[in-house]
């Protein structure tokens, strides 16, 4: 048993404290990062973490609140792992090491960001610019290693040979891809964490609301129409569920999960959050393709040894 159990909830961030004999549990939540999305909620497998509605400010919807039940929390790192924008951090002893990443029980999820400055216009900086999270920073450098702050002061031959670097901050972009379709064809490449559909019905979605298009966090991933009724653009969804959070009617916004990238695993405790972050079929789906890809390797294994005995 803990020694001793903390909870400080700041406007900026929550924090909760385990100290026990020889170790310190610490969550830390940064409400600046925190979308208010539905991931954590549904990947805790305490039920620990819920999605508070908030009040409106000025006639618009705020991001749901997210809160963590200390007695209910074992400080797993689930929540750490599954938050698409990288807002909570579970330690120990003040390191990052997770034992449900150590012990194989949950796996990583996979952020495939490939990045080509051979092809970025070295005077562009639109990715930079659009990224709707300021996540993205480009730095230019001459020949000499200099940084470079006006290309037009160079001679073509020094504009030939700046280098250009993108630094993206991979561990809180959740994959939304509006930088891929932005910049220059092939420059930035992305594959989404989580896919799936997302669909509004308006002949309920209550007129003049726009509660969702006030909370998403992903430029151009929600529109309003000329009809004054909220559009959607697949392209850019990122499928977090910030914006089912605060939909004021339960059948004008449907948001179905259908796939979760991420490294392989065979776990009874990621069966069951893939369960609930997309759906009892996905999850079998899953595990199908985990079977019909182990009797393949094992055919694999047996045509080998089978050669080997042969050129004996």
């Amino acid at each position: 048993m803990p020694f001793k159990k903390t909870k400080q909830d700041a406007a900026e961030t929550l924090v909760l404290d385990w100290i026990l004999q020889v170790k310190n549990y610490k969550l830390t939540l940064d409400r600046k990062r925190c979308v208010g999305c539905q991931i954590c909620t549904l990947a805790c497998p305490k039920n620990a973490i819920t999605a508070q509605q908030q009040t409106k400010v000025a006639g618009k919807a705020q991001k749901a609140k997210i809160d963590v039940d200390l007695e209910k929390c074992n400080f797993c790192g689930i929540c750490d792992l599954t938050c698409p924008y990288g807002a909570v951090k579970v330690t120990q002893n003040g390191t990052h090491d997770l034992a449900v990443l150590e012990k194989e029980s949950y796996p990583q999820l996979v952020k495939d960001i490939v990045v080509d400055t051979r092809k970025c216009d070295k005077a562009c900086v639109e990715c930079e610019t659009v990224c709707p999270l300021n996540l993205i920073k480009i730095s230019k450098v001459a020949y000499d290693g200099k940084p470079v702050t006006d290309l037009s002061k160079l001679s073509d031959l020094g504009k030939k040979r700046v280098q250009i670097t993108v630094d993206i901050a991979k561990e809180y972009c959740p994959t939304c891809r509006v930088c891929e379709f932005k910049c220059d064809p092939g420059a930035i490449r992305m594959t989404k964490v989580f896919e799936g559909k997302i669909r509004i019905n308006r002949e309920k979605c209550p007129s003049g609301c726009q509660n969702c298009l006030d909370v998403c966090p992903i430029t151009s991933a929600l529109t309003l129409g000329e009809d004054k009724k909220v559009y959607v653009n697949e392209l850019f969804c990122t499928y977090c569920g910030a914006c089912s959070n605060v939909c004021p009617h339960p059948d004008a916004l449907t948001l179905t999960r259908t796939k979760v990238n991420h490294k392989p695993i065979h776990s009874g405790t990621w069966n069951k959050t893939l369960e609930r972050l997309a759906s009892p079929e996905s999850a079998v789906k899953e595990l199908k393709a985990q079977a019909a890809k182990a009797r393949l390797t094992l055919v694999e294994d047996r045509f080998a040894v089978e050669e080997m005995k042969k050129k004996k």
